[in-house]
């Protein structure tokens, strides 16, 4: 297990669709834990692997003292919305409020391959939705209305972190996801 560096808004790998997991093995659990030791070291209440510069289909989270994670989610969310502050680790310091749907039921596999339901409401609710953002290449600044969006990009080029040339050391999962 290893803490890894996140990466910022601004990187290519933010914006990119991440592929389906095919393979359950040994280096997916190992993901999985590198992604679990980086959120709770950040601290945040979710990663996708793509913030850690993986593009595949998974995700932690680490809400209402459980920790957990999903492989693939297909999501099922409600028509009742909620609104609330919302920020990223891919974007530091920043919070603003975005709607979200208030329920989920939330459709994937465990790191074994083993179907898995996750189902919540409000903040497990909206994590599961930021994080299944991430692996479709969108962030949660996408989702806020007209007003919203113009202050976060006016943050998001203010802020310290903005421009900066990313920290990227060899992810150890570097070669995860390719055709083998």
């Amino acid at each position: 297990m290893a803490i890894q560096p996140i990466r910022l808004f601004g990187d290519p790998v933010l914006r990119t669709a991440a592929e389906p997991v095919q393979v359950f093995d040994k280096e997916l659990r190992t993901l999985v834990k590198d992604l679990a030791e980086t959120m709770l070291d950040a601290p945040g209440a979710g990663l996708a692997a793509p913030q850690i510069g993986v593009s595949l289909r998974v995700f932690t989270y680490h809400v209402d003292g459980v920790l957990g994670h999903l492989v693939n989610p297909v999501l099922d969310l409600s028509d009742e919305q909620q609104d609330g502050d919302e920020g990223c680790l891919s974007l530091p310091g920043l919070t603003f409020d975005c709607r979200r749907a208030l329920r989920v039921v939330a459709k994937g596999q465990n790191e074994f391959g083993d179907p898995v339901v996750v189902e919540g409401s409000d903040l497990l609710a909206r994590c599961v939705q930021h994080e299944t953002d991430h692996l479709d290449g969108v962030l949660f600044v996408d989702r806020l209305d007209r007003e919203q969006r113009k202050l976060a990009l006016r943050a998001i080029r203010e802020a310290e972190w903005a421009g900066a040339a990313p920290v990227v050391k060899a992810s150890p999962h570097a070669t995860f996801g390719a055709a083998r």
